[in-house]
């Protein structure tokens, strides 16, 4: 057996397990920080020693033994107030005997806590998103720093003055009460859509998938739509996931390479899924005000029962974006706003609504922006304009699949233009 698929599963074991063992942690020393720390060393530790040992009985009893080891370790030198180095491991393996494993309580909820713990007040809004995606949805640094489009040693920055904030607020590691929680949640429903996003779509590597990510990020939020079931907005987070999530297994080849919306065989589509995110949409909107998320999740919801790319109800879709467009500056959200438009009245209606963005810091240099336009150049008539978008979008794009398929793309175009055959004029592939 070759060691990569075990090395996979180990990885996504301990992303499972991390924010757990983290949970305990905190709440037994209530010190965020240091919890963090010593846990990311008995990560480490497992990393190195589970595939050269093999996976232990009780894998969360053997991470949460060493992360405690390294937290005892940790309380002896504060106490004896003198300064020492870091602890290293040396080259003996850790052995935890099973009559060691007096694992802490531990508590369903403790992953929601440690959520809503990472957007305390005490944050500002981008830094606890950060150090919840972080801490609880296993994300790298670096898929961090490319998820806000900053430079990583600034994200990681970010991150240590956050972990340093939670410390000196002193917030306990306790469900927090309704009056305190209302102001939580929109940090906490947004750290959720970033988390599964990346999942859905990675912004790096060769992979379109990260289904680790996008499964816990619904995982997590079907916790807080169980704490907060009268939540609208809830609700509409987790319909959208499940609505986008069901298509999942219809957007890559056989190769990995990605299929966009319009060539997908809806046949593969979760139905379930599907059934569930409508459901959970159309109970909500009715229900008190309207919300972002139930309005992309209504979007998705057009697109998954629509029989065929051609039977999709875009007057309907674009009506949608029109309300969510006046609700926020998302560039992204502007941006398939126009893709909407092209589809109802004209490419050159959609140019027309991109130009803007060209001045918008967040997305002027974004491969998305570049993609869409020669998209809608494509459909226009104009080959070689979209050609060399299509080629500029490539270039800057850090995802192996989003960057073969914009490539491909530019070589169909080039190849069509030049043996006369028509050209396609699909939907957009990343809606």
């Amino acid at each position: 057996m070759s060691d990569a698929p075990v090395a996979g599963r180990i990885e996504q074991l301990l992303r499972d397990l991390a924010p757990q063992v983290l949970g305990a942690v905190a709440r037994r020393h209530r010190d965020f920080a240091a919890s963090e720390d010593a846990v990311q060393e008995a990560l480490i530790a497992a990393a190195d020693q589970w595939p050269r040992d093999g996976v232990p009985d009780n894998p969360r009893g053997w991470l949460l033994q060493v992360a405690l080891r390294r937290m005892t370790d940790h309380i002896r030198s504060e106490i004896a107030r003198r300064d020492r180095e870091k602890v290293v491991a040396d080259d003996t393996p850790i052995v935890v005997a099973p009559a060691l494993y007096s694992e802490p309580q531990m508590d369903p909820h403790d992953t929601l806590v440690l959520l809503f713990m990472c957007c305390h007040p005490a944050l500002s809004p981008a830094s606890a998103i950060a150090l919840t995606l972080r801490a609880v949805g296993g994300l790298t640094t670096g898929e961090i720093a490319n998820a806000f489009l900053v430079p990583e040693p600034t994200m990681a920055q970010r991150i240590s003055r956050a972990k340093q904030s939670v410390k000196a607020s002193d917030v306990a590691f306790e469900m927090p009460e309704a009056e305190e929680r209302a102001p939580r949640v929109a940090s906490v429903l947004h750290v959720l859509y970033l988390v599964f996003n990346e999942g859905y779509t990675t912004s790096s590597g060769p992979s379109l998938h990260r289904t680790d990510l996008s499964n816990e990020a619904i995982r997590l939020t079907r916790l807080v739509h169980q704490l907060l079931p009268d939540d609208t907005e809830v609700a509409g987070l987790l319909a959208l996931m499940l609505l986008t999530d069901a298509r999942r297994a219809a957007r890559t080849g056989v190769s990995g390479e990605i299929i966009p919306l319009d060539e997908q065989d809806r046949s593969l589509w979760d139905r379930d899924a599907i059934a569930e995110g409508v459901a959970l949409v159309t109970g909500a909107l009715p229900r008190g005000p309207v919300g972002e998320y139930q309005l992309q999740a209504a979007i998705a919801a057009v697109h998954d029962e629509a029989a065929s790319a051609d039977a999709t109800d875009w007057p309907q879709i674009l009506a949608l974006y029109d309300v969510l467009k006046r609700m926020t500056d998302n560039p992204m959200i502007a941006l398939n706003h126009a893709v909407a438009t092209a589809m109802v009245s004209g490419p050159r209606a959609g140019l027309e609504l991109l130009a803007p963005l060209d001045a918008d810091e967040r997305v002027r240099n974004h491969h998305r922006l570049y993609a869409v336009r020669a998209h809608l150049l494509e459909r226009a008539g104009q080959p070689d304009a979209a050609i060399a978008l299509y080629n500029a979008a490539a270039d800057k794009t850090s995802s192996i699949p989003e960057r073969n398929y914009l490539l491909l793309r530019a070589a169909r175009l080039r190849d069509q233009y030049h043996s006369g055959t028509s050209i396609s004029s699909g939907t957009a592939w990343r809606e």
